[in-house]
């Protein structure tokens, strides 16, 4: 008899596993299709943070998450002998116009604040090392952002699990308390149960390109991310597409989004594109994250809805939903929870 099962081996199920485990919880880890096999196996790994302004309680938590994920990665790659990819080497913006400079400088102030000084949100004059041409001569340049690999973290938790006695399979029954992190699949069998959308898949396409930019900052441009990863390699990404055909299949929307990124870095317009990736991320009706009591099955809890901010919401996350399911004290702020999305 397990103490925690949690249906799901993505990037939420994986970090919510590793947090039980380490407060001495046993666990055991189901998922059908096995290890980061939906939208936790993609290419990106840009963990940024929202623009600091306007602040809410899902601001708030991100920003203690990316505060957290030095800590938690460090713990998983000593458990593991495993790379996740992670560095947080920061996030160049260009800055399209001058208009913009005002409320560029605005955001540095706000972060002086919001950011409680643990990181800083910077207007640069001078063109950074490796950064695209800006229109207004200016870059936004932010030291909070992190970069990590997504599969590589993925596998990384996975060892770190078993090594410490956690099981990870593709089939078993449910014991003890019981968590369910199965992505769009959980997602669209709550909407059709409530017969209206409760959330639902959007379809991301990426690629990667052999080119080593592994020391650098992220650049995010023309609302595109560019992810240099420690293995040489360079991520580009990605689409969001409500409608599709095919849900894991690269088309002309992949090509045309390489073809933007050529435009914006003229340079990578010879580089080989090493991998190409399609999936779906799983999208909450309320746009944020869903923590909490599941809201069909009694007794168990869920924790959905990562989208494009799974990875730097994990390591929080992770601890809120430990501190339900193990001690029954509920951290999850209000517009997490399933209801905002009903």
């Amino acid at each position: 008899m397990v103490d925690v099962t949690i249906r799901g081996a993505g990037i939420f199920g994986l970090s919510i596993a590793w947090e039980c485990l380490q407060r001495g919880a046993s666990v055991q880890v189901i998922d059908p299709y096995g290890v980061a096999s939906g939208a936790s196996g993609g290419l990106v790994g840009a963990l940024a943070p929202h623009v600091p302004e306007n602040w809410n309680s899902k601001k708030a938590f991100q920003f203690e998450s990316l505060m957290m994920a030095d800590s938690f990665w460090t713990s998983v790659q000593a458990a593991s002998g495993l790379s996740a990819g992670y560095a947080r080497l920061g996030r160049v913006q260009p800055l399209p116009e001058n208009a913009a400079l005002d409320l560029a400088l605005a955001r540095g102030e706000n972060a002086r604040q919001l950011w409680q000084g643990q990181a800083g949100w910077h207007v640069l004059n001078e063109r950074p090392s490796w950064a695209p041409d800006s229109a207004s001569g200016y870059w936004i340049f932010d030291d909070l952002s992190a970069r990590i690999n997504p599969h590589a973290a993925c596998l990384a938790l996975a060892e770190a699990l078993r090594g410490l006695g956690a099981s990870i399979s593709t089939e078993g029954d449910d014991q003890g308390r019981v968590l369910w992190a199965s992505g769009v699949h959980d997602l669209a069998r709550i909407s059709g149960a409530r017969n209206r959308s409760f959330g639902g898949a959007v379809k991301g396409q990426a690629a990667l390109l052999q080119v080593d930019r592994a020391e650098h900052p992220q650049v995010f441009a023309e609302a595109l991310h560019f992810v240099p990863h420690e293995d040489g390699t360079l991520a580009i990404g990605s689409t969001s597409e409500r409608d599709f055909s095919a849900a894991t299949s690269t088309d002309a929307q992949l090509e045309a989004l390489l073809n933007k990124a050529y435009a914006i870095f003229p340079a990578l317009a010879g580089a080989p594109v090493v991998a190409r990736w399609a999936g779906l991320r799983p999208r909450s009706r309320s746009r944020a994250p869903v923590l909490g009591r599941h809201p069909l099955i009694s007794e168990a809890f869920i924790a959905n809805g990562g989208f494009k901010i799974g990875f730097g919401m994990a390591p929080k996350i992770a601890q809120v939903m430990a501190d339900l399911m193990l001690l029954e004290q509920d951290h999850i702020p209000e517009a997490f929870r399933p209801e905002a999305s009903f």
